[in-house]
């Protein structure tokens, strides 16, 4: 909702209002005050939009959580590296069931920025090894199978990674 450096203005006006608190000896508004310059630290590093979408995926409503992503206007500002290689990376996700040529160049987008866990990198490289499968690029497909099954380390895409294995050999 708010800038990224906003949030963070908005934190340290928070925080000089807590610390006038403390020395006029009101020590339950300053710490309240604390409490809540955390709230804004915290979603200068979890884009509350991008949290909101993902919870809306979890109930698979891709219409909700495309709702959610287009209310950020300008990914480039309004977010960290991190975050906008998980907001492409979302859109990735919902565009790969309807044109995967506008979800591979999102999925490659977000792997060149970045996503903070190896379980979300192993499933953005299973995405493109099938769109590859799907545009005949055998041999990149095969890489991106590889990686993607080094990056997942607790075995939660093995059934995915074994099928599209089994597909590539009637290519």
């Amino acid at each position: 909702m708010f800038n990224k450096n906003f949030k963070l203005v908005i934190a340290g006006l928070i925080v000089i209002a807590s610390v006038w608190q403390f020395i006029e000896g009101h020590i339950g508004n300053g710490i309240m005050l604390i409490l809540l310059s955390l709230i804004f630290i915290f979603l200068y590093f979890k884009n509350e939009m991008i949290l909101m979408a993902f919870l809306r995926l979890r109930k698979q409503d891709f219409p909700g959580a495309k709702k959610w992503l287009d209310k950020i206007k300008e990914p480039e500002t309004a977010l960290t590296q991190k975050q906008q290689g998980y907001y492409w990376y979302l859109n990735g996700l919902m565009l790969s069931q309807t044109n995967i040529t506008k979800a591979e160049k999102y999925f490659k987008k977000a792997i060149k920025l970045g996503l903070a866990m190896d379980q979300d990198l192993a499933m953005a490289k299973l995405n493109l090894a099938g769109i590859a499968m799907t545009k005949r690029r055998k041999r990149e497909a095969q890489m991106l199978l590889t990686e993607a099954k080094k990056l997942d380390k607790h075995g939660m895409l093995k059934e995915q990674i074994t099928m599209m294995k089994q597909q590539m050999k009637k290519i």
